[in-house]
């Protein structure tokens, strides 16, 4: 069995060019999530290895996902990477104090995410 990653991201066109950088990258076990709510439910339910959440998400936003998540799992939280549509020092501070293990600006060729992922996962 694979490694299993989770996409927390309320734009489907976001979602789909992740993981298309994720399966180019190798992952192939890759499970997908709307909103906050839901992508904590996945998180519970299909015990992903790393979480990639979008800060901006409709309800729960990624820094509270992440906040939940760490906390509701514990010693079995995965990896959890927050991205962001824009540059913002505070969030990647905010990020951190939330249990966030890496921060990563969205880019058009998805290179920083996918070099997180593979750190984050070695």
């Amino acid at each position: 069995m694979g490694t299993k990653i989770l996409v927390i991201d309320d734009n489907n066109q976001d979602r789909m060019i992740i993981k298309r950088f994720l399966n180019k990258a190798g992952y192939e076990q890759i499970f997908m999530a709307e909103s906050g709510e839901e992508g904590l439910k996945k998180a519970i339910s299909e015990k992903p290895d790393l979480v990639i959440a979008d800060t901006m998400l409709p309800g729960m936003d990624g820094f509270e996902v992440c906040r939940r998540i760490k906390g509701s799992l514990a010693a079995a939280a995965p990896k959890i990477i927050v991205m962001t549509g824009t540059i913002d020092a505070v969030d990647a501070v905010k990020a951190r104090k939330m249990g966030a293990d890496d921060y990563c600006v969205k880019t058009a060729d998805g290179v920083s995410l996918v070099k997180a992922v593979k750190s984050l996962l070695k």
